[in-house]
């Protein structure tokens, strides 16, 4: 299995760097609700991308991205390239248009869109990039989806700047903190469900009772979904807002 050091490798660092650097970025300012920067990073992400798809094609790739002066076109005669594999021919080129068209025109990276800065485009930035990163590591690797879109999570997870993880084990890094900070830190860290047993664990808090109290609370103040049944606890919008006010003030 591939691991997140090694995704991408067989880029010159130049690219290779800058893009997951981005990527990092969109993913960051996203679980902190910070809606314009990470819009503002998919424009970014789609002209590091668009280098490489385009150093591919030439089989010589630049030492740094660059940004072609008619993106749109650019993107578009990417697809004559007819020997590159199918997604970095029409999929990618086609997302990268997208992508591009949210950061100029939904008022992001310039003033008059109709839309402001949102979940919404903010979650299509998020979407359409993971899928665009997953399926570079699938070509340039030689993996499968499920293989690729596994180290994306996995990449994904590691940014979290006050969570340490390895293995199956997640600590949070401020010791300090209280309790109701410790299992939002940790479950903003994660990008699917856990399980509430896995989450105590993680806390290292010897009192279960009071842990299952404390989850009942966080359950009513909306700040995250716990289901009794399956035992499975996710966070909530309001949790992320947490996060980003814990951010600021650390």
């Amino acid at each position: 299995m591939i691991t997140p050091d090694e995704a991408l490798s067989v880029l010159p660092d130049g690219l290779r760097r800058p893009l997951l650097e981005e990527f990092s970025n969109i993913i960051r300012n996203f679980m902190e609700r910070q809606w314009r920067p990470s819009e503002l990073s998919g424009g970014r992400f789609c002209e590091i991308a668009y280098t490489i798809l385009e150093g591919y094609a030439c089989s010589s790739y630049p030492s740094t991205p660059r940004k072609p002066s008619n993106f749109v076109d650019a993107c578009r005669r990417l697809e004559s390239n007819t020997n590159a594999p199918r997604s970095f021919q029409i999929l990618i080129p086609r997302l990268l248009l997208a992508l591009y068209e949210i950061r100029n025109n939904r008022n992001v990276g310039h003033v008059g869109g109709d839309v402001d800065p949102d979940f919404m485009d903010s979650t299509a930035v998020v979407s359409m990039s993971s899928w665009i990163v997953a399926e570079l590591i699938r070509v340039f690797h030689g993996v499968s989806t499920g293989e690729a879109q596994q180290l994306v999570e996995n990449i994904v997870e590691r940014r979290h700047s006050l969570v340490w993880r390895s293995g199956e084990i997640r600590r949070v890094l401020k010791p300090d903190l209280s309790l109701k900070s410790h299992i939002i830190i940790l479950l903003g860290s994660c990008s699917t469900k856990v399980h509430v047993d896995q989450l105590f664990s993680w806390t290292e808090y010897d009192k279960r009772g009071y842990f299952n109290k404390l989850i009942r609370q966080l359950h009513s103040q909306r700040l995250v979904e716990f289901n009794k049944e399956s035992g499975e606890i996710e966070l909530l919008p309001p949790g992320h807002d947490y996060i980003s006010k814990l951010l600021t003030k650390l």
